[in-house]
């Protein structure tokens, strides 16, 4: 039996990352992607080079090869000859990074590797070269013994990182981190909790979450813009680029055209009630991890006492930060500090459990300090704690909406590094809630959502006319729902410098960091969900 029978072919281009970067192979195996400037660049010069359809008698683009001895499969470029007759390797290259028309050691085991593939499928190849696509420049490379061993050593040790049970580990102080596309999903130096020496920003950074909250509107693509409309009107229309994700509230419908495309795109829709209950998510069939999906609900079922501990901290710690700013509570934020010290101890999930509880009792039942000057008397004077739904009174009313679209946020996240929502470490998914993604907001609620409620009230953003009372229950007007998203996103955009890393961050951003922190945590990447809660994010 022969390699390709017996496993499954490896890609040529998996081969050149490893002789880049081991981690970066092994993210590429997993399924991660990255929309970077360095592969739109890739994306850019091959772009004719994958015009299969334009080849001609003596150029023939986008030809598949194979290997069956080395289980590899690939495609090269361009393949230059008479039929018959040797024939010439042409690869397309950009150089978006380094700027000079230099071929490196990966370029030479790319052509290595296609010459082998080329020869066992009974062809020969008399030359290959590299044209450099922003340098209009073609060099030619002549290939020796060493770089076809080398190129089979690169071979079984590709096959030896994606069949590891664990990630290989991040790499450590090397420059090539500062230009890799897939930075922003390995994060080398945040996996070793160490200050990154450069800010990390967000996927997409030119585009935005699309919240659908005009009850009786319809969203559907057109000519590669997203366009809403109800009754025939047109309330806007957006290109799709600019859509990171989509977060539907009520009664809008949305095109199943546009939900594919979606799909495609690797882009997250949520769905909420009227009330802004998390009813559902979409979810692309190619999720990356899926093996440590695996991983998670194992450890999710067996209990991850560490990782609830830090979540708890960190949330305590930022409770504390937002009432010591914005509050007149001092002998509450002097106790919120012990619990929050008590967290990292707690010898069980029950006890982390009580002091989590102990904590937000004296949190909200401070929290009215926080709801100072005239614009917020109304709500203040209502506020008698915290209450589940129904919400007996505006503030209440108000934090349920504002968790409801970070709960949104925790599971675009999540899902963006392949991470189940559902099989969580504090919550229970017994309930068949997102727990894992109520776990990973715990941190959050008091620097994003509690802030953006805060600021709302004080501000005069919401005002008593925003909310309506039927029989006890509290509701949001659409006026208020709007005004809420508003400052939730002007408020999710905001950057900050992160306490750990000493980067510049979003807080959208800072969120998908700490998913992946989590993911690092069971992949084996890291040892332990650390969040130095000392330091809080607010």
């Amino acid at each position: 039996m022969n390699r390709a029978e017996s496993q499954e072919a490896i890609p040529i281009s998996l081969v050149i990352h490893t002789v880049y970067c081991p981690r970066r192979t092994w993210l590429e195996s997993v399924g991660e992607k990255t929309d970077t400037a360095q592969m739109q660049a890739g994306t850019d010069a091959h772009r004719r080079a994958d015009q299969a359809g334009e080849s001609r008698a003596k150029e023939h683009r986008a030809v598949s090869v194979r290997s069956d001895r080395l289980g590899l499969t690939g495609r090269c470029d361009v393949l230059e000859g008479d039929p018959g007759a040797p024939l010439t390797i042409v690869e397309y290259k950009a150089t978006p990074v380094r700027r000079r028309p230099e071929v490196t050691a990966a370029n030479r085991i790319q052509l290595a590797l296609q010459v082998l593939c080329l020869e066992e499928m009974g062809e020969q190849v008399a030359e290959t070269q590299i044209y450099f696509t922003n340098h209009r420049r073609r060099v030619e490379v002549h290939l020796n013994e060493e770089d076809f061993a080398e190129a089979e050593r690169a071979v079984e040790q590709t096959r030896h990182i994606i069949s590891s049970p664990t990630a290989p580990p991040p790499v450590e102080d090397d420059s090539r981190c500062r230009w890799c596309s897939h930075v922003s999903v390995c994060l080398p130096s945040e996996h070793r909790y160490e200050a990154a020496r450069r800010r990390i920003v967000a996927t997409l950074p030119d585009a935005q979450v699309l919240h659908l909250a005009t009850p009786g509107a319809r969203a559907s693509l057109r000519s590669g813009r997203v366009e809403v409309i109800k009754a025939g009107d047109t309330l806007m229309t957006i290109p799709l680029e600019r859509v990171f994700g989509i977060v539907v509230h009520g009664n809008v419908d949305v095109s199943s055209a546009l939900l594919r495309e979606m799909c495609w795109r690797d882009r997250c829709v949520v769905w909420c009630s009227w009330s802004g209950r998390v009813i559902g998510w979409s979810q692309g069939a190619d999720s990356p991890n899926g093996l440590q999906r695996v991983q998670q609900h194992v450890a999710s079922a067996r209990g991850r006492l560490d990782i609830a501990q830090q979540m708890v901290a960190a949330k305590i710690a930022n409770q504390a930060t937002l009432l010591r700013r914005n509050g007149d509570a001092p002998r509450a934020v002097d106790r919120m500090r012990v619990l929050q010290r008590d967290a990292l101890v707690a010898s069980s999930l029950n006890d982390l459990m009580g002091t989590e509880g102990e904590a937000a009792g004296l949190y909200f039942d401070s929290f009215d300090t926080m709801l100072e000057g005239k614009t917020a008397a109304f709500a203040a004077n209502r506020w008698g704690g915290r209450h589940r739904r129904p919400a007996p009174d505006p503030v209440n009313a108000a934090l349920d909406y504002a968790y409801a679209l970070l709960l949104g946020e925790c599971i675009r996240g999540l899902v963006a590094c392949g991470l189940d929502p559902h099989a969580g470490f504090l919550h229970s998914s017994s309930r068949n809630k997102p727990a894992l993604a109520l776990d990973l907001m715990e941190e959050f609620r008091a620097p994003v959502a509690d802030s953006v409620v805060v600021r709302a009230f004080r501000n005069g953003e919401v005002g008593s006319g925003d909310f309506t009372e039927i029989m006890g229950a509290c509701r949001l007007s659409d006026h208020g729902r709007k005004q809420l998203i508003s400052g939730f996103e002007r408020r999710i955009e905001t950057s900050f410098k992160h306490p750990v890393f000493g980067y510049d961050v979003t807080w959208r951003r800072a969120i998908e960091v700490q998913a992946r922190l989590v993911l690092g945590t069971i992949d084996g990447t890291q040892r332990s969900y650390n969040l130095t809660p000392d330091r809080s994010l607010g």
